[in-house]
């Protein structure tokens, strides 16, 4: 996959060659704004490329030995601070973990998860746009993927930042193996 990469929160550790990205997470780094918790945090390492193609679809098969709370990889797309949604596994404690989606629209976000077993250490995940609506899905495979949710992104119409993510809210840190990235053709077929 051949795309002008840059840099939001560039990492103090990382790796980039043709066939995997790897980025070790920093003590404290995370995003999210608002809701709920009331803090904003807007720190977390992001790597991504710009794209005005209304139709696409982005996956990544990421792979990580998160061990501390709140410790996650996946996938984004990254407006601005206040605009900006993600994908990825949380990590919770020895016996859990979040797989699931946080969507932030003008500086709220929201956060829908489901657990899953802590054994899981690897996910692929696809983000697929039909203008400015976008689907989510994960797969234990990177064949058969599953809706994890539709959404609509309020500045997700024009140029987008789409990219992949690594962070580690608390005191920890830890390595996300980013391989197999695939830029194709919508997968998420038009509602008829």
């Amino acid at each position: 996959m051949k795309q002008n990469w840059f840099w939001v929160h560039e990492p103090k550790q990382y790796s980039i060659t043709d066939d995997k990205i790897q980025i070790v997470t920093e003590p404290h780094t995370d995003y999210w704004q608002r809701t709920y918790y009331l803090f904003q945090n807007d720190n977390a390492p992001t790597l991504l490329f710009k794209t005005k193609e209304e139709f696409f679809s982005f996956s990544v098969k990421t792979e990580f030995d998160s061990k501390r709370r709140f410790d996650q990889c996946g996938i984004a797309i990254y407006q601005d601070s206040d605009n900006w949604c993600k994908a990825s596994i949380e990590y919770e404690n020895e016996e859990f973990q979040r797989l699931g989606s946080v969507v932030t629209n003008n500086g709220y976000s929201d956060w829908a998860t489901v657990d899953i077993p802590a054994t899981q250490k690897f996910m692929y995940y696809r983000l697929s746009r039909r203008k400015d609506d976008f689907c989510f899905e994960s797969s234990l495979d990177g064949v058969h993927y599953k809706q994890m949710r539709i959404f609509h992104l309020f500045k997700g119409a024009g140029e987008i930042q789409v990219g992949l993510y690594a962070c580690s809210p608390e005191a920890s840190s830890f390595t996300a193996t980013f391989t197999e990235l695939a830029l194709t053709e919508c997968k998420w077929k038009e509602h008829v």
